[in-house]
């Protein structure tokens, strides 16, 4: 069969890529009819604009194809290594690439893909040494810079990327990827306001990015300047509406304004395009809890458990709503669900103490505060809970102590001074008795009126009124 020229359409100006799929077939054709070495060249044609259009598995046959009538063209071999990196076959890349560099040493664009392709293999201590000749032979290589940044930046040596980065921008100061790349560089050492620098310069060059909005939005969520990332998140989801992880984020800028309501509607949104995100759930349960929907907020907490079982946090925050709720039994099952996904949680602890204590569980309940309080010694609170139970179970030693280390953490607890007050009455020290409530009065005046109530027959007494010094 012949084959003209304008069949192939060579003469063409205006090549359009709905065309392409026509001459690959075409090709593949000459191949079948062993007229390779007859229409090399356009062959050669087509492999390039298989590249240009990532029509990978295409370009790869045709590659190897005239490889077999070729095989020290170098550049055939450095673009069958960069159709294998594009499918992910590192290894047979690697391999070209070496065959390319045996016929051509020093081509750039070889050893700049010879690098890609070691990255992809770990090995990265190669990828450098390839750039490095890079750099050697074309020291302006915009590049090689950027692809040596991109190699410290995967080992988590955010300054040295950084400095690769911006060797890159000053050979291309137009070069849209380093910014994207400096931007995250940046966020990583906390360095916000040149993180925000490169991001906004990113989108000069690139404005349609939804990513470059996306990640300028969560900069100024760390920088604390909710309402700008507000605005970033619209932006992208403006771009792409079903974008959740940007709907998500505007929800957490919401909430920290202070913008319930549209906050529940964001993550609501959030959880239509993402129905699996057991996260977005926990924050609606978090935004429910704070406008105090109980009812609510239980049921976005069960929903994300249902999808993460070990959600530490929802598991926590369900059990303490239960608690606001008064369902003590249910608080209690969640608490001790919560201590056994974090046994160091104090939190946890206090909460499975609370809630034996209201079941009228004081043993167990004791146990637990005491628990609490190995893992956390000033938990003041905790300090309290055990004086009382320890009053009620009659150890007044215990309680006696427990209240003493209430007061050493906080000297103006008038509770406990009155808690210690009852402890020396009972143990029969009448003057400890009235120092201590002396100090509790002082302290919070209101509270001669419970002890009046409590204790009213040494209220009435004027000894007792003489000694307290009460007129």
């Amino acid at each position: 069969m012949d084959y003209s020229e304008d069949r192939f359409g060579i003469n063409d100006d205006f090549f359009e890529e709905k065309d392409l799929k026509e001459r690959i077939e075409n090709c593949r054709r000459m191949i079948a009819e062993g007229l390779v070495f007859s229409y090399s060249e356009e062959m050669e044609e087509v492999i390039h604009l298989c590249m240009e259009y990532d029509y990978v598995e295409d370009g790869l046959f045709l590659a190897n194809a005239l490889l077999e009538i070729a095989p020290y063209d170098s550049e055939l071999w450095q673009l069958r290594g960069a159709f294998l990196n594009n499918s992910f076959e590192f290894e047979e890349a690697y391999n070209s690439f070496i065959k390319s560099l045996t016929l051509s040493p020093n081509d750039v664009e070889t050893l700049l893909n010879k690098a890609l392709a070691e990255e992809n293999l770990g090995l990265i201590e190669d990828a450098k040494e390839t750039l490095e000749e890079v750099l050697r032979l074309d020291s302006s290589n915009e590049e090689a810079y950027f692809s040596m940044g991109v190699l410290y930046q995967k080992e988590d040596n955010f300054p040295k990327a950084i400095e690769y980065f911006l060797k890159a921008i000053e050979i291309d100061d137009e070069y849209s990827e380093v910014y994207y790349e400096l931007g995250y560089c940046y966020e990583s050492i906390d360095n916000f306001s040149k993180a925000l620098e490169a991001y906004d310069r990113y989108l000069d060059l690139e404005p349609y990015s939804v990513t470059g909005w996306y990640n300028r939005g969560i900069i100024f969520i760390r920088m604390a300047k909710y309402e700008n990332a507000i605005d970033s998140f619209e932006l992208a989801i403006a771009l792409k509406e079903d974008f959740s992880n940007a709907w998500f984020n505007k929800g957490i800028a919401l909430a920290n304004t202070g913008k319930l309501e549209s906050a529940l509607e964001a993550f609501k949104r959030a959880a239509e395009l993402d129905k699996y995100d057991e996260d977005i759930y926990f924050n609606l349960g978090q935004i429910y809890e704070e406008m105090e929907d109980m009812e609510n907020a239980i049921k976005y907490y069960s929903d994300a458990i249902n999808l993460n079982n070990g959600y530490f946090d929802a598991v926590i925050s369900r059990g303490f709503c239960y608690e606001e709720v008064e369902k003590y039994s249910l608080a209690l099952n969640d608490f001790i669900k919560a201590i056994s996904l974090d046994r160091s949680s104090s939190d946890a602890w206090m909460g499975k103490a609370d809630m034996e204590y209201f079941l009228g569980k004081l043993s167990d309940s004791k146990e637990s505060y005491k628990k609490v309080l190995s893992l956390e010694a000033d938990n003041h609170d905790a300090w309290q809970k055990l004086a009382e139970i320890s009053l009620e179970q009659g150890d007044w030693t215990e309680g006696m102590d427990a209240y003493n280390e209430c007061i050493k953490l906080n000297p103006q607890d008038a509770n406990s001074y009155y808690g210690k007050a009852k402890v020396n009455f009972i143990l029969s020290k009448t003057q400890e008795a009235i120092e201590c409530l002396k100090s509790a009065f002082m302290l919070d005046p209101s509270m001669k009126n419970e002890f009046a109530k409590e204790y009213p027959e040494i209220k009435s007494s004027k000894l007792f009124n003489k000694l307290l010094g009460d007129n």
